[in-house]
């Protein structure tokens, strides 16, 4: 299949104008050092502009889906939420598979409330027959990684504690038809990278325990049990360049992801001083970040400019676990 790295198929605002009040804000804060055109700015002074070129939307959903969807607090203190998704279950009995969603976009901008994330994974509900939690991250630079992945692994802890519990009638609308026996890490882009990192997290918690791994984190996570991770279009990167970053950089100028705007993105979310080749940005150069207790899908689009990097990784993975498909 021929496609191209997306973000739940965005569509810009045509009248949309990032250049409105930019003078104003370059008195306020000082020089641009950091700007991927249309979506974020970080000025001299560490203020953050993101341009609303995507419209954040409340959770009503369109009544033929027969989806309910509700925004669920996971930490006030870090401002953590997610956007549940719950089609309609037939029978007491049939409970469902549960998916948690991180949305993409570099780790800097995006949203559980995007108009493209929510339309996508109300359907994607509706038509699985499954459960979604689109957890809301923290973004960087204001929280540079691993923030967001200290996000995703807060959200299982408590998914945990929703399942120990049941009796919470405040989340009983989603609980009671959830199979917490079944739970798959899924995300897009960046988030896919977030879902990777927290399944690797898992694993690396207990990398100097005893050989049977899969026992050792059910304990951690029980009664939750992780069947598998599913990555679209994983975001990684690397100093050296892959072929299809040279020729997709050169053959797709308008690409929704650029060479220059993925080279920003990491400048932006890794720690000071580190480069691309941080296993967090290229997990090729980490053995503990090519752990996998689980199933792996990865979702690869021939036209996407890391689509050698994410051949190279499903490789790395197979090699190491003998479980990447």
């Amino acid at each position: 299949m021929r496609a191209k790295r997306s973000m739940a198929a965005i569509t810009l605002d045509p009248s949309f104008n990032p250049k409105t009040n930019l003078h104003e804000h370059d008195q306020q804060h000082g020089n641009v050092i950091e700007e991927i055109e249309g979506l974020i700015k970080v000025y001299k002074d560490g203020h953050v502009e993101r341009l609303h070129i995507v419209p954040c939307v409340a959770t009503a959903v369109a009544p033929e889906l027969g989806v309910t969807s509700r925004d669920v607090v996971i930490d006030k203190f870090t401002n953590i939420w997610s956007r549940f998704y719950v089609p309609k279950c037939h029978g007491n009995d049939n409970k469902l598979p549960l998916l948690v969603y991180f949305h993409g976009g570099g780790f800097c901008v995006g949203s559980a409330a995007w108009s493209c994330y929510h339309e996508f994974l109300a359907k994607l509900a509706a038509k699985a027959g499954c459960l979604i939690m689109s957890v809301n991250y923290r973004l960087v630079p204001e929280h540079p990684l691993p923030a967001a992945y200290e996000d995703g692994l807060k959200a299982l802890l408590w998914l945990k504690q929703q399942a120990l519990s049941q009796r919470g009638a405040n989340n009983k609308w989603w609980s009671r038809q959830c199979d917490f026996s079944r739970i798959f890490l899924v995300g897009d882009s960046a988030g896919a990278n977030i879902a990777h990192n927290v399944a690797t997290r898992l694993c690396n918690i207990i990398s100097d325990g005893p050989c049977d791994e899969q026992i050792i984190i059910s304990s951690l996570i029980k009664p939750l049990t992780i069947k598998g991770t599913i990555l679209l279009q994983p975001f990684f990167g690397g100093e050296a360049r892959t072929s299809s970053e040279k020729y997709y950089m050169e053959k797709q100028p308008r690409s929704a992801l650029s060479l220059a705007a993925s080279d920003t993105y990491w400048r932006l979310a890794l720690p000071c001083g580190a480069n691309r080749d941080h296993p967090w940005c290229n997990p090729l150069k980490s053995a503990s970040s090519l752990r996998a207790v689980w199933a792996t899908m990865v979702c690869i689009s021939e036209m996407d400019i890391l689509k050698d990097r994410n051949i190279e990784f499903c490789c790395a993975l197979d090699h190491n676990n003998n479980r990447a498909e």
